[in-house]
């Protein structure tokens, strides 16, 4: 990576950030479509029971790891970008590299060398066919999940540059091998081949952005010797306190999986389907738009009354989309779960799946709200009270989700996801800028208002006059003219300045 070019703006940092974000939201489209049809094909050949509760629970350590290695891009891509504009960006690169190594290696050895204990500590209470599942596909995921932190660092890097295209398509076509492994080995080896999946899908993930890094002018001989010749000390604490809030809200779903054990069996299955589908309508706009936003705002500069515009504006053109999504499962997730994941998943327990989705909206708002706001604070360099958020958000969520998983078993858990989620969003505006938060706060209550009175016009009145499938096509049409219609209060805007922000 050449280091003696200092930040010149090139053809590909002058695209415009819609462009460039709709690159990178076409390969997350692309991931979340690979990762549904991986699920469906697990649903329809594993069905939903005790084995399936104890993979779902593994694989949500791995969605803790791969979201927060997503949510770390947005940390380190100002600090690569300041660092390309001084010249350096090669050598800050192969730092960060080193300091996840040192992270990863140790991590993936343990995990190896005591699956069991690994596995029980995150099934609780599950019986010991659960654990034993966990284990064994802890022992892939792990691994997996450290090559998607370093992939995000290496696409860092080239964000850094202007370059989104290389890294989406690493990303693309990891998950589209990761889903060929698991449908060619299932029949054979069983869950564990989605594990095997996600290995395959973290080396190309990583592989493809390295190789572009390489042929654009990166010098291994010079990075290595940076390594032996400089601490890499500031690096490994910039990622710790980095990666501490995005793996802390990955953590609150964690913990959401543990409550949800002991409400019955399959409903960690349940939960774990609900939230991957809420998780797609926030990836494919909100985290699609702080990645490739953080690199132009941190050379243009933030102010308080900035931030929170840019907030807003980011926020309508993500909770558009969530609003339109709720409506939709709101009114066919139950018939369309059990068509689309088979017989397990039909009646009572698809109805379930799609009410879980319904209750997770706080969380995508939140989820939503977290994307946009979270790499504000790197941007202005204001992180000294990351670890107090993490560590806080944590420990409130736990007297909410014992409080309302008692008062309404699943559905309180997911409820009590997203209120956890949403105060560690408040926390975080607050730590960069207390009217930041105050304006936040307000703009996007009236946005979440909008968004919400739209919402239930468009399906609930459709759903008065014709049946489901009907009314959720009739939902969406009414919903997008009314967008059309109150598009004065505040979508055009932030279309212009989405279109502009480059």
């Amino acid at each position: 990576m050449p280091g003696g070019e200092r930040g010149k703006s090139s053809p590909l940092s002058r695209r415009s950030a819609l462009r460039s974000g709709a690159v990178t939201s076409f390969s997350y489209v692309v991931l979340s479509v690979a990762g549904a049809l991986a699920g469906v094909y697990l649903a329809h050949k594993f069905g939903r029971n005790t084995e399936t509760d104890g993979f779902l629970a593994a694989y949500g350590v791995y969605l803790v790891l791969v979201f927060g290695a997503q949510a770390f891009r947005m940390v380190v891509v100002p600090d690569l970008t300041r660092a390309d504009a001084e010249g350096r960006l090669g050598p800050a690169f192969t730092a960060y590299a080193a300091a996840f190594l040192i992270l990863a290696v140790p991590a993936t050895v343990l995990v190896a060398v005591f699956p069991d204990f690994f596995g029980e500590l995150i099934t609780g209470r599950l019986p010991q066919r659960a654990t034993t599942i966990a284990g064994q596909a802890l022992m892939w995921i792990v691994p997996a999940a450290f090559a998607q932190l370093l992939a995000a660092l290496a696409a860092s890097a080239l964000a850094a540059r202007g370059s989104y295209a290389t890294a989406a398509a690493g990303f693309a076509l990891g998950g589209i091998a990761s889903l060929v492994v698991f449908v060619a080995a299932a029949g054979k080896h069983g869950m564990i081949a989605l594990a095997w999946g996600l290995a395959v899908n973290g080396a190309i993930a990583l592989a493809v952005p390295l190789i572009a890094i390489v042929v654009r002018g990166g010098r291994p001989r010079h990075l290595g010797g940076f390594v032996a010749a400089r601490s890499i000390r500031a690096p490994l604490w910039r990622l710790v306190s980095g990666a501490s809030v995005p793996i802390a809200v990955q953590a609150l779903y964690l913990m959401a999986l543990r409550f949800a054990g002991a409400t019955g069996e399959g409903n960690v299955t349940s939960l774990s389907y609900a939230y991957l589908l809420a998780a797609t309508f926030v990836t494919a706009t909100a985290f699609s738009l702080s990645l490739i936003s953080a690199a132009p705002l941190t050379r243009r500069g933030l102010d308080a009354d900035t931030a929170s515009e840019h907030v807003i504006h980011s926020g309508w053109v993500s909770l558009a989309l969530v609003g339109a999504g709720a409506g939709i499962v709101a009114l066919v997730g139950g018939p369309v779960v059990g068509g689309v994941l088979g017989h397990a998943f039909s009646g009572k327990v698809g109805d379930q799946l799609g009410r879980l989705v319904v209750y997770l909206t706080p969380w995508m708002v939140g989820s939503a709200a977290f994307s946009i706001s979270y790499p504000l604070l790197f941007v202005t360099q204001r992180t000294r009270l990351l670890l107090p958020i993490a560590v806080g958000g944590i420990l409130v969520d736990i007297p909410i989700s014992v409080a309302l998983r008692a008062w309404a078993g699943l559905d309180g858990v997911a409820v009590a996801l997203g209120i956890a989620t949403l105060l560690v969003v408040f926390a975080l505006m607050y730590a960069l800028a207390p009217r930041m938060l105050f304006l936040s706060v307000m703009g996007l209550g009236r946005l979440a208002l909008i968004v919400g009175a739209a919402t239930a016009l468009a399906f609930g009145g459709a759903s008065l006059v014709v049946g489901a499938i009907p009314a959720a096509v009739l939902g969406a049409c009414v919903y997008a003219l009314l967008l059309v219609a109150l598009r004065q209060l505040g979508l055009a805007d932030a279309w212009h300045y989405v279109r502009a922000l480059h």
